[in-house]
C-alpha cells in the first residue's frame, strides 16, 4: 500500500517573494542562505544529496548532480505564518489576510475576553514570547493577571505561569478566548504559553496548545479522509486544521518527539499520510535568531531523514518543504515572507527541478494515495 511523509521543517525558507517589503521584510531575506553565511557553513549531507543546494547557492551545501525532485513553492493567498503556510500545503488559500494587531487587542475586544473568562490581563501588546515573561511575568505572579500578547502574525497568545493557573485550566480558558475570537477578530490562532520557574529565569513548558480558526475551504485532507486514507498528524498539525480532516495525532511539542513520532510510523504505518510539523526551527531557534541552535536542528532533522530513507521503499512519498521564513538578518524577530523548500523522493523522481505554489505538495500526495485528483483545489501534482 502507498504511504506518504509529509514533513515541514517550520521556517525554513528560501527567498523572499516579491510583496515581502509589504509585510516589512527586506527583499533580499533567504532564511537558510543567512544561516548558512552566519554559520560559515552547513553540513547536511543527507539533504545535499537530495538537492538542497540545488534550490539555491548554500554555504557548505554542494549542489549535486544526480539530486532528487527540488525546487521552491510560494503562497497562493496572503499571510506569512504557520497556520496559512500549512492550509496551503494543503491546498487551503484564505481568501483575506487574518487579522493582526500592532497596537494590541481592541478595547471591546479585551473587555469581551475578560468577562468570558472572569481573569483579568495585562500587556495587551506584540512582544517576544520570551522576552514577554521576563518583564511581566512578576507583574503576573504578583497581580495574577494573566499575560496577553500577540505578534506580527494573527495571534492571541496568553502565557500563565503554573503557580496561577494549572495548564489544563489554561488550555480551557483560550479555548474560550477561541470562541470569542470570530467575525473580523477571527485570529488564526489562540494559543496558550504555560511557564514555570520564578524571576529572571522564567522557562515555557513544553504545554502549549495551538486553538486554529477553521480552514475556510475545503482541504487535501478531506480528501483523503474521504477516499478512507489515514491521515496521521505529528506535533501541532492537527491543531493547525483544528482537528478538519486529521484522523490521528502524534505527540511532536519538540523536534526530539516529532522525529520519533515520525520514526516509529515509518516503521509501522501500512498505508496512508503522515504529515508532520517540526517546530525547534521556529518556536526554539528562529525567533531568538540563535544560528548556532537552528543550525544543531538543521544537523538532527538531516541525520533523522537518512535513517527514514533507509526504511523508506518504492511506495513510499517523502515530501521535505516549509511555511514561510524566519530570516535572522531581518531587522526583526517576526516571520518573513518567503518561498518555502521542496525536496521530494519517490520512485522515477528524476532529479527535475519543480517551481510551484504551496498546494502542488497536497495535490501529489493526493494523487500518490488514491490516483485521483481533485481538481477543484489549487495545486498540481509533481509526480
Amino acid at each position: 500500500m502507498p504511504r506518504a511523509f509529509v514533513i515541514v521543517l517550520d521556517a525554513c525558507g528560501v527567498g523572499a517573494l516579491p510583496d515581502a517589503d509589504s509585510y516589512g521584510d527586506p527583499g533580499y531575506c533567504n532564511t537558510l542562505q543567512h544561516v548558512a553565511e552566519l554559520a560559515g557553513g552547513l553540513d547536511l549531507p543527507v539533504l545535499e544529496s537530495l538537492g538542497l543546494g540545488c534550490i539555491e547557492p548554500l554555504a557548505g551545501v554542494d549542489a549535486v548532480s544526480t539530486p532528487a525532485l527540488h525546487g521552491r513553492l510560494r503562497p497562493l493567498g496572503p499571510g506569512k505564518e504557520s497556520v496559512t503556510g500549512h492550509w496551503e500545503l494543503m491546498g487551503v488559500v484564505p481568501p483575506a489576510p487574518l487579522p493582526t494587531y500592532p497596537r494590541g487587542f481592541p478595547k471591546e475586544v479585551l473587555a469581551a475576553l475578560e468577562r468570558a473568562v472572569d481573569r483579568r490581563f495585562c500587556c495587551n501588546r506584540p512582544y517576544s514570547g520570551t522576552e514577554v515573561l521576563e518583564d511581566f511575568g512578576e507583574h503576573h505572579l504578583r497581580t495574577g493577571e494573566l499575560i496577553l500578547y500577540t505578534s506580527a502574525d494573527s495571534v492571541l497568545q496568553v502565557a500563565a505561569h503554573h503557580d496561577v493557573i494549572d495548564e489544563p485550566s489554561l488550555h480551557r480558558l483560550c479555548a474560550t478566548a477561541r470562541e470569542v475570537m470570530t467575525g473580523e477578530h477571527a485570529v488564526g490562532r489562540v494559543i496558550a504559553r504555560p511557564f514555570t520557574g520564578s524571576p529572571g529565569a522564567f522557562t515555557r513548558t513544553t504545554g502549549r496548545h495551538d486553538y486554529s480558526l477553521q480552514p475556510p475551504s475545503r482541504s487535501h485532507l478531506q480528501e483523503l479522509a474521504d477516499a478512507g486514507v489515514p491521515v496521521h498528524g505529528v506535533g501541532k498539525i492537527r491543531d493547525l486544521f483544528a482537528g478538519v480532516g486529521v484522523e490521528h495525532t502524534h505527540p511532536g511539542a519538540t523536534n526530539p518527539e516529532a522525529i520519533a513520532s515520525v520514526t516509529e510510523l515509518v516503521g509501522s504505518l501500512d498505508a496512508g499520510l503522515v504529515f508532520a510539523n517540526l517546530v525547534d526551527t521556529d518556536q526554539v531557534y528562529g525567533h531568538r535568531h540563535d544560528v548556532p541552535g537552528f543550525v544543531g536542528a538543521l544537523e538532527a532533522i538531516d541525520a533523522a531523514v537518512g535513517g527514514w530513507l533507509e526504511r523508506l521503499g518504492e511506495d513510499d512519498l517523502l515530501i521535505l518543504t516549509a511555511d514561510h521564513g524566519v530570516d535572522p538578518t531581518s531587522g526583526h524577530t517576526d516571520h518573513t515572507r518567503e518561498h518555502a523548500m521542496l525536496l521530494a523522493r519517490f520512485a522515477g523522481d528524476g532529479g527535475r527541478r519543480h517551481d510551484g505554489p504551496l498546494a502542488d505538495v497536497g495535490a501529489s500526495v493526493l494523487r500518490w494515495l488514491t490516483g485521483r485528483d481533485a481538481p477543484e483545489l489549487p495545486g498540481e501534482p509533481f509526480l
